[in-house]
């Protein structure tokens, strides 16, 4: 945990003003272990220019329609080639039929194996970094089943968040069980200022399904945000009693326990929390 926050980090709510990114889209990469960002003396999140680089990539890939687990499996490739100096003049990244490519200079591979590919149309590129996406050759037809729509929702994110909603709800129409759905959908409420909105789908969605620890978890968030922390402490605890590995969890229930006096919880919570980040 740092005292003090570096100036050239930025934080999630930097990372969704200048990139459009949701928030559930945020964390779930850091879930994923995509990007580890560090921690501000607030618990805020913080990322390095190079994570900020990554995260816009993922998110104009998937744009591209480039299928999930490719992108992060390219991605990962790619964030172990960044070079360490930035920015990174000339790099381009580009959603290619159904694969990621790299161009760096005049040199272009596939991010997910590193193979080397030929290029023979190239369009210039006006700033540091580019992100191409492919044009749909004929508009696709309205997605019938839940895990469409979700990943219509997932899509629509960063740029239509009524759209995005929107799609979230068809899939709870579909499937009222499909539990990340009312992850993402709670924290596009969130995110919206209706957090009041997001407690109640959240306590609809764990009547449905009480041991999703993510559910209790995205909930005390919600109350929160509210100011209600008696009430979202409970709903960490619930989640650990679920998920005891979850580090964010114990942090957060240390946080409150330290607002509401409980110094001697707040410190079972903190040590908790440092043994877990510990490297295994």
């Amino acid at each position: 945990m740092t005292s003090q926050a570096d100036p050239n980090t930025y934080t999630i709510r930097a990372l969704q003003e200048m990139l459009g990114l949701s928030r559930g889209v945020i964390t779930g990469l850091i879930a994923s272990g995509f990007v580890a960002p560090s921690r501000g003396p607030r618990n805020e999140y913080r990322f390095t220019f190079r994570e900020v680089v990554l995260l816009r990539t993922a998110v104009e890939l998937q744009a591209a329609r480039i299928p999930p687990r490719k992108i992060l499996a390219s991605l990962r490739r790619l964030k172990a080639t960044l070079p360490a100096e930035l920015p990174l003049t000339g790099l381009r990244i580009s959603a290619v039929g159904n694969d990621v490519t790299v161009r760096d200079g005049r040199s272009q591979w596939q991010a997910e194996t590193g193979q080397l590919v030929m290029d023979f149309e190239v369009a210039p590129t006006a700033g540091s970094v580019a992100f191409l996406q492919r044009t749909p050759a004929r508009a696709t037809p309205p997605p019938a089943d839940a895990a469409a729509w979700f990943s219509r929702g997932e899509a629509l994110e960063a740029s239509d968040r009524r759209a995005a909603e929107a799609a979230y709800r068809r899939v709870l129409a579909i499937d009222p069980a499909h539990a990340d759905a009312y992850l993402n959908l709670g924290a596009l409420l969130c995110e919206s200022h209706r957090c009041d909105e997001a407690v109640a789908l959240y306590d609809e969605a764990l009547r449905r399904k009480p041991h999703e620890a993510l559910l209790h978890f995205n909930r005390a968030i919600a109350l929160e945000d509210q100011g209600q922390a008696a009430a979202a402490l409970a709903s960490y605890h619930a989640c650990l009693r679920l998920a005891p590995d979850l580090a964010d969890a114990h942090y957060n229930a240390a946080r409150l326990h330290q607002q509401l006096g409980d110094a001697r919880q707040a410190v079972r919570h903190f040590n908790a929390y440092r043994r877990l980040q510990r490297p295994h």
